[in-house]
């Protein structure tokens, strides 16, 4: 893994690029990063909390205050 001062793994990047998504070396550097992401397709990383989930979550696990109003752990 090549991971530079920059933190990315251009290598890996670049392979992906060419040879996975058969992008052309102009195409992959004129792109940014969230176009490139976008052309990993959603597999890439985990989706992000939708407010159902969330309110499902809070349902679930409701804040615990004591009896001054402040929170604690539970």
């Amino acid at each position: 893994m090549n991971d530079g001062p920059s933190g990315f793994d251009w290598p890996a990047l670049m392979r992906v690029a060419f040879q996975g998504l058969g992008l052309t070396p102009a195409a992959f550097w004129a792109m940014t990063p969230t176009e490139f992401l976008i052309l990993l397709g959603p597999e890439n990383g985990a989706a992000p909390l939708r407010r159902d989930a969330f309110d499902a979550l809070l349902a679930r696990f409701p804040d615990k205050r004591d009896e001054d109003g402040h929170d604690r752990d539970g």
